[in-house]
């Protein structure tokens, strides 16, 4: 029996020594005895195994698959689709609706003026490249309204 565990991980930290490894799907956290020349931000299909003898720290046993996958923010108006979403929602809310296709569309209402923070918040927040790769797209932009954010999972 092998304890290896093959999935998509987002790579959260790395140095010239170690790296940390989250699993997208499950949100375990790897961390690996080595650094296989990974950096921070990347997503990897790979298959981790243990170290022995204690099976604290894991290695890398195969990287099938190895990308980064961009956040931005763009100038670009929200789609009407996003627009009437909003409408519906008071502060804090926050909508998700699949693309016609691949992808998500997530709208979160914000509060008046909290706009480019909020944009600025899930542009920086590692969760959403994790949700990209679980969702399995190429990208994501986040586009902005008056009083809410649109963010698109993009193939």
């Amino acid at each position: 029996m092998t304890d290896e565990k093959t999935a998509t991980f987002l790579v959260t930290s790395a140095d010239d020594g170690s790296a940390v490894l989250s699993d997208v799907r499950d949100a375990q956290v790897h961390t690996l005895s080595e650094n296989p020349g990974v950096e921070a931000g990347d997503v990897l299909e790979a298959t981790v195994a243990p170290d022995p003898p204690m099976n604290v720290t894991y290695s890398v046993v195969e990287v099938a698959e190895r990308k980064r996958i961009p956040v931005t923010a763009t100038d670009e108006s929200p789609t009407r689709q996003a627009a009437e979403l909003a409408d519906g929602l008071a502060v804090g809310d926050l909508e998700t609706t699949e693309r016609a296709g691949v992808g998500e569309v997530h709208v979160l209402r914000v509060p008046e003026g909290g706009v480019a923070d909020a944009v600025e918040a899930v542009r920086t927040d590692d969760q959403t490249v994790a949700r990209a790769a679980r969702i399995g797209v190429e990208r994501v932009e986040i586009r902005s309204g008056e009083d809410f954010v649109s963010v698109r999972y993009l193939p």
